[in-house]
């Protein structure tokens, strides 16, 4: 599903939304109303259609339902006071408070020349390591790094992390990140993000040995389920995904680049 960033038409979110799980589960606007907090079954349909509108406690249930937090929930809120705007004035201003907070939250869709973002971890740590260091020279960034690149391996990415618009350069060893947020297109996945997950699988293994338990976390839990429960919990995982980039990019700044895996699989054949 789109990015909320994207859409200028709360119904249309709405909807798009209510098909994405439906296309995963067994959901309906029965359920979607009622996890919003409405006793009419079909009333969030008739919302989408255009029939009727949302109140402000409305919103933030609907906004609840689906899991929107911090930006996201912000962002629909000015979505739908621009999409139920009787007055010219109001329906602007929505709409300049939209575009300021899509500015600050956009996602860039990775296509083309940039997928090679991916093929070294180097350039994902960098492009979130370079913004914490102004005037860091890239051999300061080497020793960060632990020494797993050279200074001059750090100033050759982070020539390509300029040259590809990933790293907006303001003076000289001085960064910002050009998006809040990447996705990578869904035909370029395949080869590249799956040897960047086994290159950070195998850093998940050594830091449990590397780094004390007060500055890393590792749980993990061993159940059985069946096809319809691995959807539901993808569907919690990623939420949860969500909720964790929105706290990480609300703010600039940080002292430290951290490496999240979410990671379910099977530990057997199906019986």
């Amino acid at each position: 599903m789109k990015s909320i960033f994207e859409y200028d038409d709360y119904r249309s979110y709405m909807n798009d939304y209510y098909l994405w799980k439906k296309r995963t589960s067994a959901f309906s606007w029965r359920e979607f109303a009622k996890n919003s907090g409405f006793t009419s079954p079909n009333y969030l349909k008739v919302v989408c259609d255009g029939k009727s509108g949302l109140s402000e406690p409305g919103i933030e249930h609907v906004a609840e339902a689906m899991d929107l937090i911090g930006a996201e929930r912000e962002y629909f809120r000015k979505l739908v006071r621009f999409g139920q705007a009787k007055k010219e004035n109001v329906r602007n201003s929505a709409y300049a408070e939209m575009m300021e907070i899509a500015k600050t939250q956009k996602v860039r869709i990775l296509e083309g020349e940039s997928i090679s973002f991916y093929q070294s971890w180097k350039y994902p740590m960098l492009r979130e390591l370079a913004p914490m260091m102004p005037g860091a020279k890239p051999s300061d960034m080497a020793k960060v790094c632990g020494g797993s690149f050279s200074a001059e391996e750090v100033r050759d990415a982070l020539a390509f992390l300029t040259r590809a618009k990933f790293l907006k350069k303001l003076a000289k060893d001085v960064y910002e990140q050009e998006d809040r947020s990447l996705q990578v297109s869904v035909t370029a996945l395949p080869m590249l993000v799956r040897s960047m997950h086994k290159e950070m699988a195998n850093f998940a293994k050594e830091a449990i040995e590397k780094y004390p338990v007060n500055e890393r976390n590792f749980s993990g839990v061993t159940i059985g389920i069946d096809e319809e429960d691995y959807a539901k919990i993808i569907e919690e995982l990623d939420a949860c995904r969500k909720r964790i980039i929105s706290i990480a990019t609300a703010k600039k700044g940080g002292n430290r680049v951290y490496r999240l895996n979410l990671q379910l699989f099977p530990l057997t054949e199906k019986v």
